[in-house]
């Protein structure tokens, strides 16, 4: 068990806890959420005796072994996979042992510790460590040759991934996580999800992805007001909490201040009177006695929108048999040739798509996005752009490119110098960057105001192609809710690349995936692509519902049947001549929607199937030559023309469908 007790903390002036209570139960998983700046990773050093409170005490079993992940990672020549189970601390310290024993020039003398020793390793599962190591790495991205490449080959983001690798190595009782999915892709958070909803320990894990706290937690701990408040259940289930709570805590605040009003108006009427001095008196005390309630207060709403595009060319852009990759230079910075990640792309954009790239970090995606942006020339083939078309690219490094020495007003002015200054400050405050702040650097910024600012700068642009790769590392939860609004209720096209799913699902309506160099698109939703992932990939083979047995189902019926036997006989009859008329009734109701629900399907079979010939047509480069440019635009526009009336019908069919469901019900 894990006990806060009156723990107060101070950050130089600033107090992160006061007086705080908690108590968490062993094995339970917890996400810890809260405000930047709440104290989330101070609550962290606390746990791992790196930090003190300065009141209070932080209790839990002096025996409980600890892992988690290192914030740095030494350039080492050691091998990945090597690096990995250096994670096990203890395993590499009986090795170390083994070797000591074994290398003494009296071994018979060692006897009795060397069997000790190897005894120990057995315990520590030392001789399946190699393929436990193997299969942690490849769940986390890696493949077998980068396994044997040195830690100081990898970048910043994959020595993270080995920093997480380590933790899970390390057999623990208590493993905290700080953000642990920043530097993952969407495959990677699914093999992790799977692993900590197996790990039998206590858990602690810092997060802004709401999806990933929902599958893992049970328990919400929420840094607010200086305050630990501890939710039963996941993230979701927090929210509709605290909601909840906001209401009862706005009721009984109305309720006290009513008592208030009529205690001071009592007062103020009968206090100068002798004959009711003394209930004036009992009133003021009263009042005097009763705690001021505050308000449950909710984090201020942060939201914003993207404004009208100016122009909406359509197609906004085609890519004819392009090879996207990056030049190759010599030590002079010339370019050498090229090298190509994604080949053969046919491909063109249409106003209102909506596009979730899915694919493992390397295979293409950011690659993609720098060609459609134009950062990146095709290696091969033509990239034609729609007149008009204004892109707002957000790279997954956008951050690191903004002037840390300079203001969110000198960057705004920067790509609008004939606006006028207020105007501009204006807007910025709406991205909240009020009074000094929007006129200081912003060196000192947190990672989530810095990502505030990159988007700040693209909304002001009006663009009708939003490319986004990873808009969401720097962000909190409440930001990452303002962008998906925002997203959500954008009218140009978007391409996103992310690993929030929730972001995914609320924002776009079609998946491609970028896998061995080529695209392709995925018919399903991510509920099909993590199946189809533990189905491939991860080698988990096919995910089966859990059936009822049939002695389960014998017992239910004979029960129903003895509860029948039980009843009068007249009311046994009354009972099936009242189910009957029901059912027909019921079953009135439902043909008529039941066969309009057929008929939509007719109809959107038959869309689907001239989409599917539209599309295919479209993906010919014969199509967009010049002497086709009339077939081109008659194909754009039946392309519209049957999305929209995809759309329409599928809606109708979706509110039938719920007609049917409330009948069954």
């Amino acid at each position: 068990m894990i006990r806060f007790q009156n723990v107060s903390l101070m950050r130089g002036t600033k107090p992160l806890l006061v007086d705080a209570d908690l108590t968490l139960n062993p094995g339970d998983k917890i996400g810890l959420i809260g405000a930047n700046g709440a104290g989330k990773s101070s609550l962290f050093a606390m746990l791992r005796n790196e930090l003190h409170a300065d009141q209070g005490s932080i209790d839990f079993p002096s025996k409980w072994r600890m892992a988690y992940v290192a914030q740095e990672t030494p350039a080492l020549d050691r091998p990945a996979l090597e690096y990995a189970i250096d994670g096990d601390v203890n395993l590499r310290r009986l090795e170390a042992e083994l070797e000591r024993l074994e290398a003494h020039e009296d071994m018979d003398a060692h006897g009795m510790a060397l069997g000790e020793v190897h005894g120990a390793l057995l315990d520590a599962d030392a001789y399946t460590v190699q393929s436990r190591g193997e299969q942690l790495l490849l769940g986390l991205g890696f493949s077998l040759d980068q396994m044997q490449q040195p830690v100081a080959s990898f970048s910043g983001g994959w020595r993270m991934r080995l920093n997480l690798a380590q933790a899970l190595m390390c057999p623990s009782d208590l493993l905290l996580l700080d953000e642990p999915t920043n530097h993952l892709d969407l495959d990677a958070i699914i093999w992790l999800e799977d692993w900590l909803k197996r790990y039998p320990g206590t858990l602690v894990i810092i997060s802004h992805d709401r999806d990933f706290l929902d599958e893992i937690v049970n328990v919400i701990v929420h840094i607010d007001e200086r305050k630990l408040k501890r939710y039963g259940g996941n993230y979701s289930s927090f929210e509709r909490q605290r909601a909840a709570a906001m209401v009862l805590a706005a009721s009984a605040m109305e309720k006290q201040q009513r008592t208030r009003a009529h205690l001071e108006s009592f007062i103020n009427r009968f206090k100068a009177q002798a004959t009711k001095a003394r209930q004036a008196q009992s009133r003021m005390k009263a009042l005097a006695k009763m705690e001021e309630l505050a308000p449950l207060r909710a984090a201020a709403e942060f939201s914003f929108e993207f404004r009208e595009p100016l122009a909406a060319p359509n197609p906004l852009l085609v890519l004819d048999n392009v090879n996207a990759g990056y030049p190759l230079l010599d030590e002079h910075g010339d370019k050498v040739g090229a090298k190509t990640i994604v080949k053969r792309i046919n491909f063109s954009l249409q106003i209102g798509q909506r596009i979730g790239l899915l694919g493992v970090n390397g295979a293409g995606k950011s690659t993609l996005i720098k060609t459609i942006a134009g950062e990146l020339a095709p290696v091969e083939g033509i990239a034609t752009l729609g007149k008009g078309l204004s892109i707002g690219y957000f790279a997954q490094h956008q951050v690191e490119m903004l002037r840390h020495d300079e203001s969110p007003l000198w960057h705004l002015a920067k790509i609008a110098p004939t606006v006028r200054e207020q105007e501009l400050r204006n807007f910025l405050g709406s991205f909240n960057f009020p009074g000094e702040m929007v006129a200081s650097p912003i060196k000192p910024f947190s990672g989530g105001e810095k990502a505030r600012l990159a988007l700040a700068l693209i909304v002001w642009q009006r663009p009708n192609l939003l490319l986004l790769d990873e808009p969401t590392n720097h962000l909190d939860l409440e930001t990452r809710e303002a962008l998906t609004l925002a997203l959500a209720q954008f009218e140009g096209t978007v391409v996103l690349v992310s690993h929030d799913r929730h972001l995914l699902r609320a924002t776009t309506d079609e998946f491609i995936i970028v896998a061995d160099g080529k695209l392709q698109p995925f018919d399903g939703d991510l509920d099909d692509y993590k199946e189809w992932l533990f189905k491939t990939k991860l080698g988990k083979g096919t995910v089966t519902l859990p059936t009822i047995a049939p002695a389960t189902i014998t017992a239910a019926a004979t029960e129903a049947r003895a509860a029948l036997a039980a009843a009068p006989s007249g009311e046994r009859k009354d009972q099936k001549r009242m189910e009957a008329g029901e059912r027909q009734r019921i079953a009135a109701l439902r043909k008529p929607i039941e066969n309009r629900v057929k008929r939509l399907e007719e109809q959107m079979a038959k869309l689907n199937t001239k989409k599917a010939g539209i599309d295919a047509e479209l993906l010919d480069p014969a199509v967009y030559e010049a002497a086709h440019k009339e077939r081109l635009k008659t194909l754009v526009a039946e392309q519209a023309f049957a999305v929209r009336d995809l759309e329409q019908l599928e809606t109708e069919w979706m509110g039938l469908q719920e007609q049917l469901e409330g009948l069954a019900a």
